[in-house]
């Protein structure tokens, strides 16, 4: 995310990684993955508007996020000028802080999407996270396609 040239304007991604992604590379791995897909995104959409990249783009992340290089090219790379990840970074960059609801809401409003083909497992209550309903749910119906198959029930 970062400011516009524009006042108030403000640039913003989101991408995901695919339950079948999370369980083959490990949900650490799928969030690097995420943040790149972003990253990349982002930069090819300034790149699209003419973005003024002498400013030089900073680019933070959140607790061990990390961007793969590899995701983002050649020519986007030279549009920001350091990468930082911040340790509760949600708590103390207001950048992050507005990504992290950025995220939220868009999961949830995805999670909404997916209670209206799999209502029986009440994703509009829990969204996704592993309560006691949801567990429940998966313990009677199984797990759904859209369930990580290594998520774990006791």
């Amino acid at each position: 995310m970062l400011r516009g040239p524009r006042e108030s304007a403000i640039y913003y991604a989101v991408a995901s990684v695919s339950p079948k992604v999370i369980d083959k590379i490990g949900i650490s791995n799928a969030a690097n993955l995420a943040a790149s897909r972003a990253t990349a995104k982002l930069l090819q959409y300034l790149t699209i508007v003419n973005y003024n990249s002498k400013i030089g783009i900073k680019i933070f992340l959140d607790g061990g996020l990390y961007l793969n290089k590899n995701l983002i090219r050649v020519n986007q790379q030279n549009q920001y000028k350091s990468v930082s990840t911040i340790i509760k970074g949600d708590e103390k960059i207001p950048a992050i802080m507005l990504a992290s609801i950025i995220a939220k809401v868009t999961r949830d409003r995805f999670m909404l999407k997916l209670h209206k083909k799999y209502p029986q497992y009440g994703f509009d209550k829990h969204k996704g996270y592993g309560t006691k309903f949801h567990i429940k749910a998966i313990k009677k119906f199984g797990l759904s396609p859209i369930h990580r198959q290594t998520f774990k029930i006791n």
